[in-house]
This record gives C-alpha cells, structure tokens and sequence, in this order.
C-alpha cells in the first residue's frame, strides 16, 4: 500500500553515449613483424604513410583478393593468403602461415611464406626478449632454384630495442661480394625528436665509406601507442646520397553528432578517424653527364566515417585516385573495395576492385553496459561536451583520449 501511495522516483536516464567503431583494419599486416626489420624502415612515419598510399588503390583492371583466417582451435596460428593481377592475365598468388607464441607479444614468432612469383619458401624465425630487450632474427629462403646474391643464402639480424634506443644489424652468413654486414641501423629518440641512420650493402658491394649506401632521417612527432589517440610525424630523410625525402603525417580522432535509428536513443555522437600525409621526393643530380634531377610527389588523406565505410583518395603528379571500401563485420568479415584512377597526361581512367576475408579479431562498437567489461572506454565524458556545445563548437573536435583498443597492438614501449 505504501509503494502505491509513495511510488518510488523513477530510475535515471541511461546517460550519454558517444560511440567508438574498431579501426578497418588495425593493426597493418606489416606491423606484426616489425621486429624482423631494421627500427630505421618502419619509424620517421613509414609504415603509416605506406599504408596510406598504397592500401586498397589497385592499379588499372587489377583485382586482389586476401583472406586471412585464424583457427578457433587454435588462436596462436593464422594464415592470410593473396591472390592478385589483371583481369585478363595469369595471376600471382602467395600465402603466410605464422605462428605466435603469445597473443600479447607479437615479437616472437615464426612465419612461412609462400610466393608463385618468386617460387620459393621463405622461413622467418623472431625471437625477442622484452626485459632485456635484447632480440634476435632470421630469414632463410628455402626451395630456391638460383642464388644469385647474398639475400637468397639467408640472413641473421641482432637487436636491441627500448624506449629510446633501437641497434642493430643484419648479417650475411655467406658473402658473395665481401657486404658483411649487410645492413646496419642506429635510431635515437628523445622526446618528441627521433633521429636515425642506416647503412645498406647493395649488390655491388660497396664499403662502408660511400655516401650511395648511409640514409640519414630525423622525425619530428607525436606517437601513439593507441588507434584512438591522435597522432603526427614530420619526417625528412636523406638516402642513397642523392635522395632528399620530405613527408607528413597525421592521424586524427574526431567525434561529431550522429542520428542512427538503428542506436538507442542515448548515442548521441560517433567517433571518426582521419588520417593525413603527404610526400616530397627530390633526387639531386650529382653527375654533369647525367639528368637526375627530378621531384615527385604525393599527397593522400583517408576517412573512416564509421565501422563500415572508409574512403581514400590520392593526389600525385599525373595520377589521381579514390577508393570507396564497405566492411561488413560479421563472423567472419568481409571488406569489399573499388578504386579509380584519372591519369591527367593521357586522359585515361583505370578501375580496380578488390576483396577480403578477415577472422582475425573481434570487433564492434563499443559502448556503455554494466554487464559487460570493455576494453575501450565508450567516451561517456565526451558525449556531455557533444550535446551541451554543439552550437558553438564545429562538427569536429580531437579532444580524444581513450586506452588501448586492441590487445594486438604490438608493446608501444618498444621504439
């Protein structure tokens, strides 16, 4: 009688929800085995820019398709397997079986690889000690009809990286023209300046004194050791001796207001990432009989609008290109992409396509449920600041600041 007379006041309402979609696809293929390569190939914004340019743009009437599974059985083994070419011609294909030995550490493992175009198997073994920081690493190419120079007998790569500090080289067990080692790199960071340089033999083995075989580069930026953080690096490098590389990058995480039907009433904002870069190449000429002087260019930025859509688009000095590419995150996923390119010199457009098969992670929105533990926060404190300001601040902000969105992301202490 009581609670009909005195009914209890009537439970809060869910409180506002900002939501954060996975990255498309995070983390690139190539940063799972970073450590089987020189520190100096994949820092200065390397690896990001690579991405950024290259990813999803096929080249006129080229089709790919990559499937990459990882056994329920068993989660320490994956396979990805390609398949590429023209439409009308033979195609390429290659396969890469990797197994890691922890989920969480992705620097040790052990890859196999498969190619119809090199026809040979190649072995990768890394191991790597994150107390000691100490790691070592090998590359065998296996079923190799004709060796004909030091790469194709193997090589032996040492290591040491920390914070602030990657070292190492790359050795040749047999030299075919006395480049041992092969390959040498220093990189230092201090704060937000990284400096770097490498030393690589090439086929005709020069020593170590010609300025054709050092690239030097220094970096200027933020890093992030998560997606939704955002992220910047200034990067100029000096390589082969003629070679002057300046480039940009940038990854920014934006929420902006969103009306889904599909969502609960209390999603009032989605999270988007942008990314950013832009590349100058200059070769200098250092022959009078020779022209060599030339400048190359590109400039790209890519958006992810949502879990589903991202688009790409790529600006160079003849070429421009734009990809359009659909996820559907289903079990597993499927990522179907098209890609046009307008050559300005010949008038011509060129069209690609490309899909993928992807059953490596789980991913989904993340958002607020008291009975569930997320690994990401859902950004509650952002969604006040989105509905409170939203006419008088712009559609994009970049105030972000989340945890570690994916527990594959390799240890970000490591430089």
């Amino acid at each position: 009688m009581w609670k009909w007379l005195f009914p209890p006041p009537p439970p809060p309402p869910p409180p506002p929800m900002v939501l954060v979609p996975p990255i498309f696809d995070y983390p690139p293929l190539a940063d799972r085995t970073r450590m089987s390569v020189p520190a100096y190939d994949v820092l200065f914004g390397k690896m990001a820019l690579h991405y950024l340019f290259q990813e999803y743009f096929e080249n006129d009437r080229q089709f790919s398709a990559k499937i990459m599974i990882k056994p329920m059985a068993d989660s320490h083994v994956d396979l990805v397997a390609t398949i590429s070419g023209h439409v009308r011609s033979e195609k390429e294909g290659n396969a890469v079986f990797r197994w890691q030995r922890d989920l969480c550490n992705p620097h040790t493992f052990l890859e196999i690889s498969a190619s119809t175009s090199e026809q040979m198997l190649l072995l990768k073994l890394c191991e790597y000690h994150h107390r000691s920081g100490f790691g070592i690493f090998s590359i065998l190419p296996l079923l190799l009809e004709n060796r004909r120079n030091t790469h194709d007998y193997g090589m032996i790569g040492l290591r040491y990286g920390s914070e602030c500090l990657s070292i190492g080289t790359t050795l040749a067990p047999i030299s075919l023209h006395g480049d041992f080692p092969i390959n040498i790199w220093a990189v230092r960071r201090v704060g937000k300046l990284t400096v770097g340089a490498q030393y690589k033999a090439d086929a005709f083995g020069r020593e170590l004194a010609n300025s054709y075989n050092w690239n030097w580069a220094i970096g200027y930026g933020l890093a992030s050791t998560s997606p939704l953080m955002p992220s910047f690096n200034f990067g100029l490098e000096f390589a082969k001796g003629s070679q002057m590389v300046a480039s940009f990058y940038q990854h920014i995480v934006v929420q902006r207001r969103v009306k889904n039907p599909f969502e609960l009433n209390q999603v009032v904002g989605i999270t988007n990432y942008i990314d950013l870069g832009f590349e100058l190449n200059r070769r200098f000429n250092r022959n009078e009989s020779q022209n060599l002087d030339k400048v190359s260019f590109q400039l790209a930025a890519s958006w992810q609008a949502n879990k589903n859509i991202l688009l790409k688009g790529k600006l160079g000095p003849s070429i421009s290109s734009l990809v359009f590419a659909f996820k559907s995150w289903w079990k597993p996923s499927f990522t179907f992409s098209i890609s046009a390119g307008y050559d300005r010199s010949s008038g011509k457009t060129s069209y690609g396509f490309g899909i993928r098969v992807e059953d490596l992670r789980d991913a989904s929105y993340e958002r607020a449920d008291p009975n569930y533990v997320m690994l990401t926060s859902s950004k509650e404190h952002l969604a006040g600041g989105v509905l409170k300001n939203w006419e008088t601040r712009p559609i994009f902000q970049a105030d972000a600041d989340s945890g570690n969105h994916d527990k594959r992301r390799p240890m970000g202490n490591i430089i």
